[in-house]
Order: structure tokens, then sequence, then C-alpha cells
């Protein structure tokens, strides 16, 4: 698709794939062709789950330092509009994506990763936001996504020292879901894809949005939000196909209308 970014399709998983040697640095570029692929895996029918993949050796070790070093307020007021609107590209995806994380998932890496719903690494993984160390701070949704996944006492640890996560820690404080041995991250990314494939795919859309939407406000809107999309779904297809189902005891088959 683009010269750093690919999107492959097969039994209705997509992969999201980076490869722009040797660390997968996120220059602007690279940002605006993962924005891309989020929005071409979107808008395809065809496809039930995403993985977020950067090769067998890395995830994405973060922005390309070299392009911002000389950037000033004025560029960076500019540019980190499009980086984060990038980002939640990624975020709105209304499929299960799945970050399938190898070797270093740092700074923007580690953003991009957050923007997923499910986390999988693999057993020498490192994440981690260490943006302070250049005296700066993350400034693509690290300070606002990190914490609301593992906690604000936690998230500040990381942000304010920079530090490493090593995956077992990841796990253990919830900053990944699964850990596994290296040469299987992908491969459990597969398996967990696969899960989501021939479900209620307009449901699980619902579902996505009425829980991350639901984050962002007061408990009272949020019902509201959940209320409205669950009323929704009661005009598709396949909530009909689901509930009569059920009532036969047959296994549904979804069409995604």
């Amino acid at each position: 698709m683009g010269e750093f970014v690919s999107v492959e399709v097969a039994d209705q998983i997509a992969t999201i794939r980076l490869d722009r040697p040797k660390m997968n640095a996120l220059n602007g570029q690279v940002q605006q062709e993962i924005a891309e692929a989020a929005r071409i895996v979107d808008e395809d029918p065809q496809v039930q789950a995403v993985i977020l993949y950067g090769g067998e050796r890395v995830f994405a070790a973060g922005a390309d330092i070299k392009e911002m070093a000389d950037m000033s307020y004025a560029d960076m007021s500019a540019h980190s509009s499009t980086l984060q609107a990038c980002f939640t590209t990624v975020a709105r995806i209304g499929k299960p994506v799945i970050a399938a994380i190898t070797g270093y998932a740092l700074g923007g890496g580690c953003e991009l990763a957050l923007c997923a719903d499910f986390r999988v690494a693999g057993e020498s993984a490192k994440l981690g936001q260490p943006e302070i160390l250049l005296g700066i701070i993350p400034g693509a949704g690290g300070t606002q996504r990190l914490p609301r996944l593992v906690g604000p006492a936690r998230a500040k640890d990381l942000i304010f020292t920079g530090r490493h996560v090593p995956a077992a820690e990841a796990l253990e404080i919830g900053l990944v879901d699964r850990v596994v041995p290296d040469e299987q991250v992908y491969t459990a990314a597969l398996e967990w894809a696969a899960t989501f494939v021939g479900g209620p795919s307009i449901a699980v859309r619902a579902a996505k949005q009425a829980v991350d939407q639901g984050l962002e406000v007061d408990l009272a809107t949020g019902l509201e939000i959940e209320r409205l999309q669950f009323s929704g779904l009661f005009a598709t297809d396949d909530a009909k196909i689901g509930m009569r189902a059920f009532a036969e005891k047959a296994k549904p088959r979804f069409t995604g209308r």
C-alpha cells in the first residue's frame, strides 16, 4: 500500500504491517501511511479483525528524533495535531484491533500499541514512554491513553522516569494482555483475531464505540450512549438472526447487516 506500511488480508483478518528498517521509526510519512491503512481496514466489510505488527524484531521504537530535532514550536504545534489525528484514526477502527508486540514498543510505538483494543507481547519485549529523557512528553496520546489503561499513578511512573517496562511487568500492570514466546507473537495475535471472525460485526462496532466513548464522559452520559447503541441494534438483521438462532438452539450465521 505505502512505502513503509502495508495491509494484508487473509481469512477476514487484516494485518497492518510496519516495515521501515531498522527500528520502524515513526516519521511523518509512516504516520500518514498508518492512518491510511487504518481507514482502509475500517471501511473494508470483509475485514472483521485487525493486527498491528512491526515484524519479528521490533514493533516500533518511537518517533523519528532526527526529523523532530530541528522543529520549532510553530512547526510542532502544527505537526502534533496531524500526529494525534493519525493515531486516533487507528483507535477508531470499528473492529477488534490487536497489537502484536515484538522487541521495542517505545514512545510513539507504545502510543500506537495503546490505540489497539488488546496487546500481545513477546517475552523479551519492552514498552515505555521515554520522551521525558529528551526533555519533552508523549505527544501522540501517551499522557491520556496510558493512564486510562493502567491508572494515573502507574502511568506517571512510566512517563516521569521514561523507563523501559519488560513484558512480565507490562502484563502485571495491564499494559499488555498476554505474553508469549517471542517467536509466537504474531501467531498468538492471529489466533486471537480469528475468534472474532464470523461474529456480529455491527454489534462489535457498537460495543467498541460504547465502551470507548463512555470512558470519556460521566456515567449518565455513558449509559445514554449504551442505550442508543443497544436500541439501534434491533434494526439490524444480525440481531434478528442471533435471537432466532438462540430460540431454535442453532448456531447463528451473521451477515454483517
